[in-house]
């Protein structure tokens, strides 16, 4: 199992993409569920911050081993994600990978993930 937090820099000016992306992903919520089955994406969630004058867009998920990834995935849902990821996530900013120190899901929950 991965558990990963990762920051990314949104782009200068894309703010308003920033809230038009969350919205499509919050509004088809339902299509975003189907296809994290076959990425065995069990947990994602996306923060936001502003900090310092920049925008930045924190992914936390937890993940099972040898899933699809999103990057190949050809359903429409991923396919409109990534456009609005390209369109807003600033390149030139290395993502930073926070530093994972403690994993805690009780047995009973893990168990249903490997399934």
């Amino acid at each position: 199992m991965n558990v990963e937090l990762t920051r990314f820099k949104v782009k200068q000016g894309k703010t308003a993409q920033v809230d038009e992306w969350m919205e499509f992903l919050r509004e088809n919520m339902d299509a975003v569920l189907t296809t994290l089955e076959g990425e065995k994406m069990y947990v994602e969630t996306i923060f936001r911050e502003e900090l310092n004058g920049s925008e930045y867009l924190y992914w936390y998920s937890v993940q099972g081993e040898a899933g699809q990834e999103v990057e190949n995935s050809e359903h429409w849902i991923d396919k409109r994600h990534l456009a609005y990821w390209h369109d807003c996530i600033d390149k030139t900013f290395a993502p930073v990978d926070l530093r994972t120190e403690a994993v805690m899901i009780p047995d009973k929950i893990r168990s249903q993930m490997k399934s």
